[in-house]
């Protein structure tokens, strides 16, 4: 399966904001643990929804979180 034309930096904004969890942000975005480290590592592209979910719990823009490689 190829790899979505995308990387995030979820796992360093989790570290950042006092060592979140991949459980915790789950549960402030409404996922699974398991689909934030998915998402983290690559290998699932979230909603769009789930996306700026993601993105408002840092307080950060959709772009300072996930980057797209039109490339």
């Amino acid at each position: 399966m190829a790899r979505p034309p995308f990387t995030n930096h979820i796992r360093t904004l989790r570290f950042v904001a006092g060592e979140m969890t991949q459980g915790e942000l789950g549960e402030r975005v409404g996922v699974t643990r398991q689909t934030i480290a998915a998402i983290e590592q690559g290998k699932y592209s979230p909603s769009l929804e789930a996306a700026f979910r993601i993105a408002r719990v840092f307080g950060r823009p959709l772009e300072a979180v996930f980057q797209w490689d039109e490339g």
